[in-house]
């Protein structure tokens, strides 16, 4: 008899058991240990694979999909990328409403995987009906036999990394994790991560990463949404102008804001020092462990884990685009950090 062909049955059973890797460089001075969850080595290059499948399986369980449905919902471009790699595998059509401030790279992406994309205003209020919110909601009105993800609204995104993230992280570490700082967006992944993490040890701290034009923070503070606090922003995934139901506010300890451009310029910063080529979120995520740093919230005792959301290949065209980032007035002589210019040799 044969030795069986060690192989995946198909790409979706390499969803989860991502890395964690130690950073070194870029926390050379830092107190304590710093390490890296790095979602890029999910088969879609996010940690948005995890909920994209989990949302899926279960609609199929409850008997809402058949061969040849329709799945449709809201996205950034990662989710998006993450459900249409699904459908394929599955047999299911998709159509996805994508906000205007998706990188070009991620939109490509899409229409690539055979999705039908809905390319969306980003900065008009939630309840617009220009809004990727709106426009998904009316897709799925129109469209027979359709399944909305709804992934800010969706108990099952919190579900999906509490049941692979959080245990993921825990066993990493032997349990000697003392904080988590990852982005706010829909909010699962920080919400579900942290569930299962506070059961475990209620003294982990949970750090949501918000952006500056966001109503994340003030809301976890103050219990209220301050629309005097939207204003357009660029950082794609963190953030929001709504209130997510997907998000657990009561399962994290604090928020702290990040620029765009302080982001933008860790993200690259990141992949010069430490090798790993990351995305405009996961330069959110290390920006706040600096200032979390600056303001000393970590001792040489802390073994903290970054939740690098996605890879860097879709943001080309943006924060690795020397002339986009010259463009939002991002390069300048105090922070000259263009990349290496290429020698053509005639």
């Amino acid at each position: 008899m044969k030795n069986k062909i060690n192989a995946c049955n198909n790409i979706l059973e390499l969803i989860g058991n991502t890395p964690l890797v130690k950073l070194n460089k870029i926390t050379e001075h830092f107190d304590g240990e710093f390490y890296a969850k790095l979602e890029s080595f999910n088969p879609g290059h996010s940690s948005k694979d995890r909920i994209a499948l989990h949302i899926i399986e279960a609609a199929e369980r409850k008997g809402l999909l058949t061969k040849d449905s329709t799945i449709i919902e809201t996205t950034s471009g990662n989710t998006g990328f993450s459900i249409a790699m699904v459908s394929i595998i599955k047999g299911y059509n998709c159509i996805l409403a994508v906000s205007s401030k998706s990188s070009p790279d991620k939109i490509d992406m899409l229409r690539s995987m055979g999705a039908k994309v809905y390319v969306c205003p980003a900065h008009v209020s939630a309840d617009d009906p220009r809004s990727y919110y709106q426009v998904a909601k009316r897709l799925h009105e129109e469209t027979k036999g359709s399944v909305y993800i709804n992934q800010y609204f969706n108990e099952l995104n919190i579900d999906a990394h509490y049941q692979s993230t959080g245990p993921e992280i825990w066993k990493q570490t032997n349990g000697q994790i003392t904080h988590l700082v990852a982005c706010s967006g829909t909010g699962g992944t920080i919400s579900g991560t942290a569930r299962f993490l506070k059961e475990q040890n209620p003294d982990i701290q949970i750090i949501g990463v918000d952006a500056y034009g966001s109503v994340l923070k003030k809301y976890h503070e103050t219990g209220e949404l301050d629309t005097d606090e939207i204003y357009p922003y660029r950082i794609e995934g963190l953030g929001k102008n709504l209130i997510p139901g997907a998000t657990d506010f009561d399962a994290i300890d604090d928020f702290i804001k990040v620029t765009d451009e302080e982001s933008a310029h860790t993200a690259r910063e990141i992949s010069k020092t430490e090798g790993i080529f990351v995305g405009y979120t996961c330069g959110a995520v290390m920006q706040a462990t600096k200032q979390l740093m600056s303001n000393n919230v970590f001792n040489k005792d802390s073994k903290v884990v970054l939740i690098f959301p996605d890879h860097g290949s879709r943001y080309m065209s943006k924060i690795y685009s020397d002339e986009w980032m010259e463009n939002q007035g991002f390069l300048n002589n105090n922070k000259v950090e263009e990349t290496p210019k290429v020698q053509v040799i005639q």
